[in-house]
């Protein structure tokens, strides 16, 4: 009796320690910019979709576990994608601006991606940005100016994780040292293999021990800086959920010792910089399809596989009605392209017409690409808006831009999006990142550790804990 009585107590102190299956494969999902309000605004607005008040929930959200998180930084209460980086990869708080080094920096830190690889598990760090930006970077780099692309690149190879992907690099080549080769000859002399798309891996992929996925050298030639957004997508551009699908094929092989992967949702961050509801919903759900890959691979491992979701801070101040006690979030399925897309289909418009584009041209562009005027009707303010910046940025002076961080977008495109956003009744109240609340969603081996109130530092000692990897020793 008092055996089985010790052996009841055992049991009991085990499930309070939280002994059970560790973690052997690790999912670890940041939707950069991803606020709350992001996640709910694009379930409202699926739901609106079928004809509905509520929500349509994405797949992450249903997760059993979930919670909430801090984003401050060691020195601002707002922070940036490098500090908040910095902390969700090295549970370390640093200054804006700094990758993998203390809010000195000076002093290294090592992040949940290295513990993964000396405890002998495979890693990939994956983005729809590129490689060498300031999410993925934060978990194999070391410097203190994010922007100092090519000392990131360096700490890429240097890092020797097992695969990366994304658009591509920001800065091959320093011409200041030009007897180091591109990143490109430094990444193939440190044994990795570089797949230019997705057919080009798949032929690659077999026969490589470290793998670098790239989009193709023509789609970088449009934009280096990122894959396109899930909203312009065309056939042929490679997308999150082939590289998520890659990471996983090429990680799950050999000797299974497990692996970590990281995935980056980029642009979300990238749409609501430019205050682009209808493109940011559409990255949201475009992250969920990637999540879709690895939440697959739960179903096959539920013992020992961990998905966690999160994001790095909130950008936009995103608001979910302006004023009146209703939404119209269905009206943004008339848009088909982002900000940047229209503008480059007005300048376009411009080339081929030697800068004779007349108002029936625009009226026309616009009908086809935000329904305006047929499936979404424009009040007569909406309408001398938009011939208001048609005749001064067309007719009687030269085109005029509104820059962003990322894009730099034709002033008409930007008063489209605008007016798009006031038909749906959603609000921006910057073009910067906020202080909000971030959502932490968790499935698998060791999800029960992300229930109570977080910050982003404690995410990467949770996932550690529950994978049983090596603590660092900073």
């Amino acid at each position: 009796m008092k055996k089985g009585l010790l052996v009841a107590w055992m049991l009991f102190v085990g499930i309070a320690m939280g002994w059970g299956q560790q973690a052997k494969y690790v999912f670890y999902f940041i939707g950069d910019g991803m606020g709350v309000n992001h996640v709910n605004g694009t379930e409202t607005y699926r739901a609106e979709l079928e004809g509905r008040i509520g929500i349509k929930p994405l797949l992450f959200s249903g997760f059993p576990s979930a919670t909430m998180a801090t984003t401050y930084s060691a020195t601002n209460g707002v922070t940036d994608s490098a500090a908040s980086g910095t902390a969700l990869a090295t549970s370390r708080k640093t200054k804006n601006g700094t990758l993998g080094l203390l809010a000195d920096k000076q002093i290294e830190v090592s992040s949940l991606a290295v513990w993964a690889h000396r405890a002998g598990a495979r890693v990939g760090i994956a983005t729809s940005v590129s490689v060498d930006h300031a999410t993925p970077a934060a978990f194999y780099a070391h410097v203190a100016k994010r922007s100092d692309y090519y000392a990131v690149g360096k700490d890429l190879i240097d890092a020797g994780f097992e695969f990366y992907a994304g658009s591509d690099f920001q800065k091959p080549v320093n011409k200041k040292v030009p007897e180091e080769g591109s990143l490109y000859e430094q990444c193939e002399r440190a044994g990795y293999t570089l797949a230019r798309g997705i057919n080009e891996y798949a032929s690659k992929a077999g026969a490589a021990q470290k793998m670098i996925l790239l989009q193709t050298e023509e789609a970088s030639r449009v934009d280096r800086t990122a894959i396109p957004y899930a909203i312009n997508r065309q056939e042929g551009d490679l997308t999150l959920t082939q590289i998520t699908q890659a990471a996983v094929d090429f990680l799950d092989r050999g000797e299974d010792k497990g692996f970590f992967l990281m995935v980056e949702g980029g642009k979300i961050d990238w749409a609501c910089h430019v205050n682009d509801a209808a493109t940011a919903f559409r990255e949201v759900m475009d992250l969920d399809s990637a999540v879709a890959v690895a939440y697959e691979f739960y179903r096959q491992h539920p013992d020992e596989t961990l998905i966690v979701v999160t994001a790095d801070h909130e950008t936009g101040g995103l608001v979910l009605g302006t004023g009146k006690y209703e939404l119209n979030l269905q009206a943004l399925q008339y848009q088909r392209v982002s900000v940047d897309g229209f503008s480059r289909i007005l300048n376009e418009l411009r080339k081929s017409t030697n800068n004779q584009v007349t108002w029936e041209m625009v009226e026309k562009s616009l009908r086809e690409n935000f329904g305006f005027g047929e499936m979404v009707k424009l009040n007569k303010k909406q309408e001398a808006r938009l011939h208001k910046v048609f005749k001064e940025t067309f007719v009687d002076g030269q085109a005029a831009y509104d820059q962003s961080l990322y894009q730099k977008d034709e002033r008409l495109a930007t008063v489209a999006c605008a007016i798009m956003n006031e038909i749906a009744m959603v609000g921006w109240v910057s073009g910067s990142h906020s202080n909000g609340y971030v959502p932490v969603y968790a499935i698998g081996a060791g999800a029960d550790k992300f229930h109570a109130r977080t910050d982003n530092a404690e995410i990467p000692l949770k996932i550690a804990e529950a994978a049983g990897w090596l603590q660092p020793s900073e």
